[in-house]
C-alpha cells in the first residue's frame, strides 16, 4: 500500500473515497435538477433564477458576488439571470452610496409573492429525493442531517457559505408556519387578518 508523502492514506484510499462522491453526487443531481425543474416550471423560472430569487430573499440585499458565491455560479452566470429576473420585475438592482463599485439586488413584491408562492405550493410526494429519505425518518425518527458532507462542504467553501446555509433554512423555520398542509409565512398571514379586519 503505497502512500503519498506525509500523509496517512493511500492513492487507492483517494481514489475510491473521490470517485465515490463523484458517482454519488452526480446521480443525486440528476434527480434534484429534475425535481426542482418539475417545481418551478409554472412559474416560468430555470433553476439558476429561482436560486437567486431564494438567496435574494434570505440576504435581503445581496450583491452580485454575493449571489455568485452562495449559489455556486459564476458573477456573469450571477448577472445575466438576475438581469433576466429584473426585466421580468422580479427583482431590483442598485449601488450602495457607501459601496459604488458593487451591484446589489433586492426582491420586488412580485419577486417575493412568486418565491412565497413556489413554497407554499410545494409538494413532498413530487420531489424523488425526500420520498428516498423517508425509510430513514421512519426507521430513525428524523431526516438524514449529513453532518459529515455538511463538514465536506465547510471546508471546500468556507464558514461563510455555511453561515449563508444555515441562515436560509432557519428563516424558514422561524419565519414560515403550516396551514391547511402549505407552507404560510407568518407576515402574510397576519397581514391578511389585518385586511379581513378591515
Amino acid at each position: 500500500m503505497k502512500k503519498t508523502s506525509d500523509q496517512d492514506y493511500s492513492l487507492k484510499e483517494a481514489l475510491l473515497f473521490s470517485q465515490r462522491i463523484a458517482q454519488l453526487s452526480k446521480a443525486l443531481w440528476k434527480t434534484v435538477e429534475k425535481d426542482w425543474q418539475q417545481w418551478i416550471k409554472p412559474y416560468d423560472l430555470n433553476i439558476n433564477e429561482h436560486h437567486i430569487l431564494w438567496i435574494s430573499y434570505h440576504l435581503n440585499g445581496a450583491s452580485i458576488s454575493e449571489i455568485a458565491k452562495f449559489g455556486v455560479m459564476h458573477v456573469s452566470t450571477a448577472f445575466n439571470f438576475s438581469k433576466k429576473l429584473e426585466e421580468r420585475g422580479l427583482l431590483e438592482f442598485s449601488k450602495k452610496e457607501s459601496d459604488k463599485r458593487n451591484t446589489y439586488i433586492q426582491l420586488t413584491d412580485k419577486g417575493e409573492a412568486i418565491l412565497l408562492d413556489l413554497m407554499e405550493h410545494y409538494e413532498p410526494s413530487n420531489n424523488s429525493v425526500f420520498s428516498g429519505a423517508l425509510p430513514l425518518r421512519d426507521l430513525y425518527g428524523k431526516f438524514p442531517e449529513f453532518m459529515e458532507l455538511m463538514t465536506v462542504i465547510r471546508k471546500i467553501y468556507g464558514e461563510d457559505f455555511m453561515d449563508i446555509f444555515e441562515r436560509s433554512f432557519h428563516h424558514i423555520e422561524e419565519e414560515f408556519t403550516e396551514e391547511d398542509g402549505k407552507l404560510v409565512k407568518k407576515d402574510k398571514e397576519n397581514h391578511q387578518e389585518t385586511i379581513s379586519n378591515s
